[in-house]
């Protein structure tokens, strides 16, 4: 069979590190174009400056990868799927839960696949927690997720933008595991939000959540996009059963009982193409808004308070 034809569009640094080797290990796809707003060099591969230019002047593909930042995403995804191609979206989906609502049934009109990508899903950890407490009563849940925005969007300012989610794009990370290893059931019951006095989104966070199936819970969320030095990803899980699980460096270790069960390397976007194959070849959609709704209602609730100003750490 031959191999399904990618164009990429936004060639930032998720792109780079993470998407390019994916696609390049898996035979299953073949990268033929790029769409970028800056000059860009990989593999002698054909550049486009938009995608009405990729559509019009590009060779043929089957689905576009779309690493934009989330502003306008939306609108792109309803135009490669009207253009007859298939859609591969990096995370978050859209700045608004409405527009991400619209996508799904674009798809299904036009025949195509949609895949809204969740990377931290796709690590082995995650897929065990979801086992091990399916049948579990949650007793307490401690997210803390803290990690250095100068490292991983350096000078990037449309995360500070109206829906560039600031320090909530690595939170929905932390929310794309909670969503999926217990589906249903959270929601957001108090936030407080810190946003920079000259920035329109929040650089850190507290929250409570609140269990549809355990009432009593304590859950809480703590963010910070300010951590310097080692990075934390870590999700803690009591439950009225006394099983106690950790998954950490985003969900790549797992820990029972302050055991280390599954310490595996990041093998999230290989999978990532390898579950994009499965739903092409069965003309599947999977589309699951679950994180963003979190990042939403704490948005909605959250109290705002204002801290000292945000600049970039000098090159």
């Amino acid at each position: 069979m031959a191999a399904y034809r990618l164009a990429l569009m936004g060639v930032g640094v998720i792109a780079k590190a993470q998407h390019f080797p994916a696609i390049a290990a898996n035979p299953a796809f073949d990268l033929v174009a790029l769409a970028s707003r800056a000059p860009v060099s990989y593999q002698g591969l054909p550049q486009f400056k938009d995608l009405d230019a990729l559509l019009r002047e590009g060779p043929e593909f089957d689905a576009l990868v779309l690493c934009t930042p989330p502003q306008g995403r939306a609108d792109l995804v309803r135009r490669a799927l009207a253009a007859g191609k298939h859609v591969l979206m990096e995370k978050p989906p859209t700045p608004s839960v409405s527009e991400a609502l619209t996508l799904a049934p674009a798809a299904h009109a036009a025949g195509r696949v949609l895949f809204a990508t969740w990377h931290s899903r796709f690590n082995r950890g995650v897929a065990k927690a979801k086992e091990l407490l399916a049948t579990e009563t949650l007793a307490r849940l401690t997210v803390t997720w803290k990690e250095d925005v100068n490292r991983w969007h350096p000078g990037q300012e449309w995360v500070w933008h109206p829906g560039g989610f600031g320090v909530f794009d690595p939170t929905i990370n932390a929310f794309s595991i909670l969503t999926e290893i217990f589906p249903d059931r959270l929601t957001v019951a108090t936030a407080d939000l810190d946003f920079p006095a000259n920035r329109h989104t929040p650089i850190a966070a507290r929250l409570t959540l609140a269990d549809a199936r355990s009432p009593k819970v304590d859950a809480t969320v703590e963010v910070d996009w300010m951590q310097r030095g080692e990075q934390t990803w870590s999700i803690e899980v009591v439950t009225e059963s006394g099983l106690a699980l950790t998954l950490t460096h985003g969900g790549t270790k797992l820990w029972l009982g302050g055991q280390l069960v599954i310490d595996e390397s990041d093998t999230e976007y290989p999978a990532i193409y390898a579950r994009f194959k499965t739903l092409l070849d069965e003309k599947r959609s999977e589309v699951d808004g679950s994180p963003l709704h979190l990042v939403a209602d704490a948005f909605l609730i959250g109290k705002r308070h204002a801290v000292a100003p945000f600049d970039w750490d000098a090159a």
